[in-house]
């Protein structure tokens, strides 16, 4: 499906409810699925979700996660642990080309019967269920935290629960907490010392407890670009967020204040307005929030504002090396740009070409972080369906709020 995007103006006044936490949601449902007592609020309506919880309720042998990275990290632990079942753990085309040997190793040493049916270090996997004895692994620290989430997912399922070392600097800590913050509201016991991860091992039944998962950070981003690109004293209030998240990616309050956006809390909202157009360059460290990097950039194209990010290691392995395809599709807007194996450069420019065609490379995030540009040029997404990946609803979310979109 390509979509074309005329010139818009925007409502003065909008309200968005966006849907639950993907991060949050997969993280629940394998709990959900090793402590059945749990049940789950406001869950995530996205692509992924959807696989990781058919995925967890099926009895079949092949599982086919498609793009869902979170997923295929996370059922990778969940089936190791699953003593007597055999999974074929599959995906996409990217999919097998997304390393997941630092886990696959992991496991190993905790016990479990794990092989490469294709390429060593990539899926698919063949995964045999077992006891896991072992409760001693070690890990380089600035690995994708879903690999660190993975293991502490399961740890209180192990017979001897887990102490996992992490060496050298760790990423994403955001994400890890969440993890852990999930695994105290059900009782487990944890540790989180300097570089050391304790899970204590838990025996009993959970008692049943109702949780609820915050809306979705990262599908809030593209509404602060939405506002940071729009006329002063625009607002667009989104559901249900709160001041004390668990996700990474609520520092976008933060780092919106340089573009322009004021965020205000208020009955478990939050109201994002545009109050200024005196704007800062950003020279920013997103290694605690990497998804956001697409989405600040396309923001600071628009606003013709210089950014410097880095921290981004971990877009090269994503659902498209992000780094790449955001210095091909800015490039052709007119942005000067330039990309490391870890950091974005890019220069502000006031001249922005129209009717240009942005190719999505099967990534949800690219999709979405430039549809925001519309408000400043017309444009064309290829590929537009994408978006069902984390956010099934944008592109109608998009037209409520007053953007001309159509095939």
């Amino acid at each position: 499906m390509t979509l074309t995007l005329q010139k818009s103006n925007i409502k003065k006044q909008s309200t968005i409810a966006v849907t639950g936490s993907k991060s949050e949601s997969n993280r629940m449902l394998l709990l959900q699925a090793l402590y059945p007592s749990l049940l789950i609020q406001n869950i995530s309506n996205s692509d992924d979700s959807q696989l990781m919880a058919k995925a967890l309720k099926s009895s079949d042998e092949l599982i086919d996660i498609h793009h869902a990275g979170t997923a295929m990290r996370f059922l990778t632990a969940y089936f190791s642990i699953q003593e007597g079942k055999k999974t074929i753990l599959t995906g996409s085309k990217r999919m097998k080309e997304r390393p997941i040997k630092v886990l696959v190793d992991a496991l190993k040493i905790l016990g479990a019967d794990i092989s490469y049916l294709e390429n060593d270090g990539y899926p698919p996997l063949k995964i045999v269920g077992k006891e896991l004895n072992a409760s001693k692994v070690s890990l380089e620290a600035n690995v994708s935290s879903q690999y660190i989430s993975a293991l502490l997912l399961i740890a209180s399922k192990l017979k001897n629960g887990l102490t996992l070392t992490l060496k050298g600097e760790i990423t994403s800590v955001p994400y890890i907490k969440m993890t852990l913050a999930l695994l105290n509201e059900l009782g487990i016991e944890t540790v989180f010392e300097k570089n050391t991860i304790k899970v204590k091992p838990i025996q009993r039944a959970i008692n049943p407890k109702t949780l609820v998962v915050e809306s979705d950070w990262s599908s809030a981003s593209y509404f602060y670009s939405i506002v940071a690109l729009s006329e002063i004293g625009t607002e667009i209030e989104l559901s249900s967020y709160k001041g004390s998240s668990l996700q990474g990616d609520s520092v976008l309050a933060e780092i919106y204040k340089n573009l322009g956006v004021k965020t205000t809390f208020s009955n478990h909202s939050i109201i994002l307005k545009k109050d200024t157009d005196s704007l800062k360059a950003l020279e920013l460290n997103l290694k605690n929030a990497p998804d956001i990097a697409q989405t600040i950039a396309v923001t600071c194209l628009g606003l013709g504002v210089q950014c410097d990010l880095t921290g981004l290691h971990t877009l090269k392995i994503k659902e498209t090396d992000r780094l790449e395809a955001l210095k091909t599709e800015i490039s052709k807007l007119g942005g000067t740009i330039k990309v490391t194996n870890d950091s974005l450069h890019m220069k502000p420019t006031s001249e922005r070409e129209s009717n240009i065609a942005i190719d999505t490379y099967n990534d949800h995030r690219m999709a979405m972080a430039f549809a925001p540009l519309a408000l400043k040029t017309a444009l064309i997404i290829n590929d537009a369906e994408v978006v069902s990946k984390s956010y099934p609803d944008f592109w109608s979310d998009l037209k409520s709020l007053g953007f001309s979109i159509s095939e």
